[in-house]
C-alpha cells in the first residue's frame, strides 16, 4: 500500500514538472500574463505579466493519474470518481473565470453572482453524487450531536464547499502560498483517510499532494507562473469535500487554519470600515497586513505554512 501511495505521488508529481514549463513557455510565447489589480501592495505591480492558469496543469494531472493508477491498483470506486469530478468541476469554474480574465482581458473575470451560481450547482452535483455512492447524508451538529437530513447535509454541503473555494482562491496572494499551505492541508487529509480505512481518498490526497510539489517548483518565489482560479477553486473545493467523504467535516476549521484566517480577516475588515469607517488590518486578506508590516513573501509563505501544520497536528490529536 505505501508503495503505491508513493508511486501515484511521484507519477503526478513527475507529470506536472514535465508539462508545466511547456504551459509557462506557451503561455509566455502569446503574452498571456496576469494584470495585477491595484487592490494589492503597489510593489506587486512587478509581477504583471507573470503566466498564470498553471493549476490547470496540476489539476488535469491529477485527475488522469489517480483515476489511471486507482483503476490499476483496485481503489477505482465511486468515491474516488465523486471527489475528482467535484475536483475538476471548481477547477473548470475558475478556467472560466480565468479564461475570461487573461484571454478576453476583462479583468474582472466571471461576475460575483454568475461564480456563486457555479459553485452552488458545483455542490450540487457532489450532492448527488454522494447519494449515489451508497453514502448516508448526516451532518454533526455541536451539541445536537450527528443529524441525518438530506436537506440540511445539502445546505450545509453549499455553504462548505463554496466557502472553502473561495477561502483558497484569497489566500492565492503570494508566490507558494496557497501552494504551500494546501500540500500540508491534504497531506493531514491523506493520513487522516489512511488511519480511517478509507484508501481511496488518501490516494487522491497523495495525488494532489504530489501535483502542488511538483507545480511548487514553479510557483515559489520569485514565480514563474501563478495557478489562477481554476487551482484554487479547486483545491479549496476538495478540502471540503473530502472533509465531507470522511465525515470530519469540522477538521477542516483546524486543518485549514490558514484559509479561514484569511476569509476572516476579510469579513472583519469590510465589516468594520463600514460599520465604523475604519480599518482593522493595514490590508487584507491578512498575508497582505504582514506585507505591509515588512514581512518578506517567503518569511510569510513560511510561518503561514508553519501556523497550518500546527493547526493540523492539533486537530488530528482532537479527533
Amino acid at each position: 500500500m505505501t508503495l503505491q501511495l508513493l508511486l501515484v505521488l511521484g507519477a503526478t508529481l513527475l507529470a506536472t514538472v514535465f508539462v508545466e514549463p511547456k504551459f509557462i513557455q506557451f503561455m509566455r510565447r502569446n503574452q498571456f500574463g496576469q494584470t495585477t489589480l491595484e487592490d494589492g501592495p503597489s510593489w506587486h505591480q512587478a509581477k504583471s505579466g507573470t503566466p498564470t492558469m498553471g493549476g490547470f496543469i496540476f489539476l488535469m494531472m491529477i485527475g488522469i493519474v489517480s483515476l489511471v493508477l486507482g483503476g490499476l491498483f483496485g481503489h477505482f470506486n465511486f468515491t474516488l470518481l465523486s471527489g475528482v469530478i467535484g475536483f475538476v468541476f471548481f477547477g473548470g469554474i475558475g478556467f472560466f473565470d480565468d479564461f475570461i480574465k487573461v484571454f478576453r482581458k476583462q479583468n474582472q473575470g466571471l461576475k460575483s453572482h454568475q461564480k456563486f451560481v457555479l459553485q452552488i450547482v458545483g455542490s450540487a452535483v457532489f450532492v448527488a453524487l454522494f447519494l449515489l455512492s451508497g453514502r448516508t447524508p448526516l451532518i454533526y451538529i455541536p451539541f445536537f450531536g450527528e443529524v441525518h437530513s438530506l436537506v440540511l447535509f445539502a445546505i450545509f454541503t453549499i455553504i462548505w464547499i463554496t466557502g472553502f473555494s473561495n477561502a483558497v482562491n484569497l489566500t492565492d496572494g503570494l508566490d507558494g502560498l496557497a501552494t504551500s499551505t494546501s500540500i500540508v492541508a491534504y497531506g493531514t487529509y491523506a493520513f487522516l483517510a489512511l488511519h480511517s480505512k478509507q484508501v481511496e481518498i488518501a490516494f487522491f490526497c497523495f495525488s494532489v499532494v504530489g501535483g502542488l510539489i511538483g507545480f511548487l517548483m514553479f510557483n515559489w518565489k520569485p514565480a514563474k507562473i501563478f495557478m489562477g482560479d481554476v487551482g484554487s477553486l479547486a483545491l479549496g473545493a476538495g478540502l471540503a469535500i473530502i472533509s465531507l467523504m470522511l465525515h470530519h467535516e469540522w477538521s477542516l476549521l483546524g486543518i485549514g487554519i490558514v484559509f479561514v484566517l484569511e476569509t476572516a480577516s476579510v469579513i472583519i475588515q469590510v465589516t468594520s470600515f463600514k460599520l465604523t469607517g475604519k480599518r482593522v488590518f493595514k490590508m487584507s486578506p491578512i498575508h497582505h497586513h504582514f506585507e505591509m508590516c515588512g514581512w518578506k513573501e517567503v518569511k510569510i509563505v513560511l510561518v503561514f505554512s508553519l501556523v497550518g501544520l500546527i493547526g493540523a497536528l492539533i486537530t488530528l490529536v482532537l479527533i
